[in-house]
C-alpha cells in the first residue's frame, strides 16, 4: 500500500461547523443589507446545502422561489453583490464569534504536522473565507500549516465535480493513494472518490442522517471512537480521538472498492 504523504480537507462543517451558525446567519444580514424581503430559515438552509457555492444557492433560492429578477444576467449581478456582502459578514460573525473547530480536528492536524503528513485544503467554500476561519484559530501563521489550499474561486466546477481534489492533488505532488480526504456530505465524498482519493467522513450536523457511499469510514465525529463504521477499537491507548494510525487502519481494510461502507 502506498505511503500515506497528505490529508485533504473540507471547510464547511468538517473543520468547523460553520453552516448553520455561521454561513445561514449571513446570508440573512446580507439580505437585510441588500434590501431583499428574505430569510431562511435552518431547515431551508439545509437544504440548500444540496446546491455547492454560497453564489449558486442564491441562484437557485430565486430560480426555485421565483424571486428576484426576471433576467438571468440581473439574477447573476445580485446573487455576486449578495454573496459577497455575506463573506463580508461571515468573516466579522468568525472573528467575534469564535465558531469553534469541530472536536478532534486540531488534534489531528497537530499529529499531522508531527508527522510529516502534509496537510491540504480542498473546498468550494470562498478563499477569505477559509483564510478567517484559520487565522483564527491558527494564528497569523496558519497558512504554514496548509502549503497547498484550493478553494472555489479557483476552479470552474465546484463539488461533486472532482475538480478541487484533481487541483490539490497536483500542487501536493501526491497521487490519490497517497492522500486522504475528510470531508462531512454526499457532495464532497463524491468529487473526493471521482478524484480515486480515499474518503473519511466525520458527519456534520446538517449532514447527520444523510447517505453516503463510497467512504473507507464514517463516523460522527473525530472526537468521538465510538460511532465509526468500521469500528475503531476502544483500547486504553488510542486517546479519545480518531488518529493518523486510526486512519492507516482503515486505508488497509479498503484495498478494493468492495470494502468501502
Amino acid at each position: 500500500m502506498a505511503q500515506l504523504k497528505a490529508l485533504l480537507w473540507d471547510v464547511d462543517g468538517t473543520l468547523a461547523e460553520t453552516e448553520r451558525d455561521g454561513h445561514c446567519v449571513a446570508f440573512n444580514q446580507a439580505f437585510e443589507a441588500c434590501g431583499l424581503p428574505w430569510c431562511w430559515d435552518e431547515a431551508y438552509y439545509g437544504e440548500l446545502l444540496r446546491i455547492t457555492g454560497g453564489r449558486e444557492r442564491v441562484l437557485h433560492h430565486m430560480a426555485w422561489r421565483g424571486e428576484g429578477p426576471a433576467l438571468a444576467g440581473e439574477r447573476g449581478v445580485l446573487a455576486g453583490k449578495v454573496h459577497a456582502k455575506k463573506n463580508q459578514i461571515y468573516a466579522d460573525l468568525v472573528r467575534r464569534a469564535g465558531l469553534p473547530l469541530r472536536g478532534g480536528v486540531l488534534e489531528l492536524l497537530e499529529e499531522c504536522r508531527s508527522r510529516g503528513v502534509t496537510l491540504g485544503i480542498a473546498t468550494t467554500t470562498s478563499r477569505s473565507n477559509v483564510e478567517v476561519l484559520l487565522h483564527a484559530h491558527l494564528g497569523a501563521r496558519w497558512a504554514n500549516w496548509f502549503p497547498v489550499m484550493v478553494c472555489g474561486e479557483d476552479v470552474q466546477r465546484k463539488k461533486p465535480d472532482p475538480e478541487v481534489y484533481v487541483r490539490a492533488l497536483r500542487e501536493l505532488k501526491v497521487s490519490p493513494l497517497e492522500a486522504v480526504a475528510i470531508e462531512d456530505s454526499p457532495g464532497g465524498v463524491a468529487a473526493a472518490r471521482a478524484a480515486h482519493v480515499p474518503v473519511v467522513v466525520a458527519l456534520s450536523r446538517y449532514f447527520a442522517t444523510a447517505v453516503i457511499e463510497g467512504a473507507i469510514a464514517i463516523g460522527p465525529s473525530l472526537q468521538e471512537r465510538r460511532g465509526w463504521r468500521p469500528a475503531l477499537p476502544q483500547r486504553a491507548d488510542a486517546g479519545l480521538s480518531v488518529c493518523l494510525a486510526d486512519i492507516e487502519c482503515w486505508r488497509a481494510q479498503t484495498d478494493s472498492v468492495s470494502h468501502y461502507v
